[in-house]
């Protein structure tokens, strides 16, 4: 694609269409006939009249009518909207907050199979799991990697007795780590569910000798390693997005928005308010459908529909930058279980190490916050695993807490709550149709889960399924280089305008959507953030127009991953609300307003402390 003099905005994410010369569309599904037309954001001013955010909104309310409202954008939401669109059914969604701001931004990072719910008991959800995994690697290979996985074990037959009937009452009986044994055979049992070409190795064992030689940091006192494959999602929201795009590219009968929240029920539909401007009008459905996560039962209740489905437990993680943790990990995750009975992990991701989780009791109500407690566990885990690496707090440069939505679970122990997922029916109160509520469900799962969702709203409307999510490449996904030779091709292919260094990195951050950006950003001139040079003005101001940014923090923490690497600084805050300004229709007080929330949630929700004079370690364009 060349330069080029007419573009619009668009309320699709990151998706550009050139006017009047159009660009070859791409195709929707190899099994339709239909191409979409990509479309980008106005050029011929300096501002636009309207950010895409606040037209996607205008799209909502000027049109309050759908088959399907999904209330809830975290990644099964969106997941099952982009399934829906590509039906052609007439769907909206919205969300309270930021798409992906919920449970779905607070996850481990991993897409994997579940190795430990095979204790569980649940077979199917690990087979499903593994299925996805595998298919994940291929449709959405940009942001999905293979990782490869390595338990530190320190007996032989420890936990032999204990399994089964952990495996019968779900209760978790006096701490007792699992031996050799055990873990042999949830591997064989694993395996088996992984056969669908050779997508990942088979696990392997290494006894003491040959493990301290592959990972000399760790632990002398292990008697043996198990090592298998998984995957990590290095950024989720970005994925979730690119999700939500192909939903949006299906045409004008999907429709989505941020910042909109189910407040109540009355004669006309579900009431709904804008978050940002206030107003507040009714949406028709014949069917709503709840994926609001952890807050299900509070949404139910908002809607008049008072329910006990959840109890989601809190999981907490902190991302440190320590360059001998880094190295020590061997470029692996460490997974294992610690003496309390809890599975940790331990992984390198974006030049930083990724600790977590917990799995703890939590009231709606409140919000998540990591606590001092948490980083001591977390600290200790590491000190197990690692006893001759230095850990402490200043080198943690984030941390994170959300609740998983998982259902109600009086006295079972919270790691053996099922991690499956249901959907609840019941009719919409005193109005005509059917709501839906969604328990359960994760990351990896979010495309089978989908299909199941639209599946069930497919039957109550009456309609086929005439498209199949299985196999379809997700975003930026579609047509990814799948060697480092195809991606060398590409870099050279696409570097001329930018450089191959820089190409390299939009490939990363976008996928093959980033020929796209390419275009966008030598459009006209551009030159790199003065705090942070791994970004130009350019970039972000594609990312406000055409991804639905309200705030500030939209973009550190879920349109780019600065704050989660630990690159924010106050004056990188006001650069990018200077940015941000004319592109969104801020004056000075909106862009302090921003700055200064930033500042705030950061330090309040993520434990970041910026200092005036800090200066962003991060590497030029």
């Amino acid at each position: 694609m060349g330069h080029f003099n007419s573009l619009h905005v668009c309320s699709n994410l990151l998706t550009v269409c050139v006017e009047p010369s159009r660009v070859e569309a791409i195709p929707l599904h190899p099994q339709r006939s239909e191409r979409i037309v990509l479309s980008t954001p106005d050029q011929s001013s300096s501002a636009p009249s309207q950010s895409s955010g606040a037209a996607a909104q205008a799209a909502i309310q000027d049109r309050p009518r759908a088959q399907v409202l999904i209330i809830g954008a975290g990644i099964n939401g969106i997941a099952t909207f982009r399934d829906l669109a590509l039906q052609g059914v007439d769907v909206a969604i919205v969300d309270k907050g930021d798409y992906v701001s919920g449970a779905s931004s607070a996850s481990s990072h991993m897409i994997h199979g579940g190795v430990r719910y095979l204790e569980n008991g649940e077979f199917r959800l690990v087979k499903e799991s593994v299925e996805e995994r595998n298919s994940l690697l291929k449709i959405a290979p940009h942001y999905v990697k293979p990782l490869k996985t390595t338990i530190p074990i320190y007996s032989t037959f420890s936990g032999v007795m204990s399994a089964p009937m952990r495996f019968l009452t779900h209760k978790q009986s006096a701490a007792q780590e699992r031996g050799a044994l055990l873990i042999k055979i949830g591997m064989m049992l694993y395996d088996s569910f992984s056969r669908d070409g050779g997508n990942v190795p088979r696990h392997e064992f290494l006894g003491k000798k040959a493990s301290l030689e592959v990972l000399p940091q760790i632990n002398p006192g292990l008697k043996y390693t198990a090592t298998y494959y998984d995957a990590s999602m290095h950024d989720p929201e970005r994925l979730a997005l690119d999700v939500l795009a192909d939903g949006l590219a299906a045409g004008t009968h999907a429709r989505s928005a941020n910042y909109i929240e189910a407040v109540g029920m009355d004669a006309a539909g579900v009431r709904l308010r804008n978050t940002v401007s206030g107003a507040e009008f009714s949406f028709e459905a014949d069917i709503v459908v709840n994926t609001s996560g952890p807050w299900t039962d509070l949404t139910n209740t908002a809607l008049g529909q008072a329910s006990t489905y959840m109890g989601g437990t809190k999981g907490s993680h902190v991302v440190l930058d320590n360059p001998e943790l880094l190295a020590a990990t061997g470029g692996r995750e460490i997974f294992f279980e610690h003496k309390d009975g809890r599975i940790v992990l331990i992984f390198p991701l974006a030049g930083r190490v990724l600790v977590g989780t917990t799995d703890l009791e939590h009231d709606m109500t409140q919000p998540a916050r990591c606590t001092e407690a948490e980083v001591d566990y977390f600290f200790e885990l590491v000190n197990h695993v690692f006893p001759k690496v230095a850990v402490d707090r200043s080198q943690i440069v984030f941390r994170f807490a959300g609740v998983r939505p998982l259902p109600r679970h009086d006295d079972e122990a919270p790691g053996f709550v099922s991690r499956d997922y249901r959907i609840e029916s019941r009719p919409l109160g005193a109005r005509h149709g059917t709501l839906l509520s969604l328990v359960g469900g994760k990351w990896t799962t979010f495309r089978a889960l989908a299909e199941h969702l639209s599946g069930d709203i497919l039957t109550l409307l009456g309609l086929p399924r005439t498209v199949s999510t299985v196999g379809l490449p997700i975003g930026g996904g579609r047509d990814f280089p799948a060697t480092d030779a195809a991606r060398g091709v590409w870099v050279a292919a696409n570097g001329d305008k930018v450089g191959a260094e820089r190409a390299d990195v939009l490939l990363t951050r976008y996928g093959t959507r980033a020929t796209e950006v390419i275009t966008w950003l030598t459009a006209e001139p551009d030159a790199p953030l003065m705090q942070h040079p791994g970004y130009t003005r350019r970039e972000i101001e594609l990312i406000a127009r055409a991804e639905s940014v309200m705030h500030l923090m939209d973009l550190l923490l879920r349109r780019t991953s600065i704050a989660f690497r630990g690159e924010v600084t106050l004056p990188l805050l006001t650069e990018l609300a200077g940015v941000l300004a004319p592109v969104l229709g801020w004056d000075a007080a909106r862009s302090a307003h921003e700055v200064d929330t930033a500042v705030n949630t950061l330090r309040d929700m993520y434990g970041v402390h910026l200092a005036p004079a800090e200066t962003p370690a991060v590497p030029a364009v």
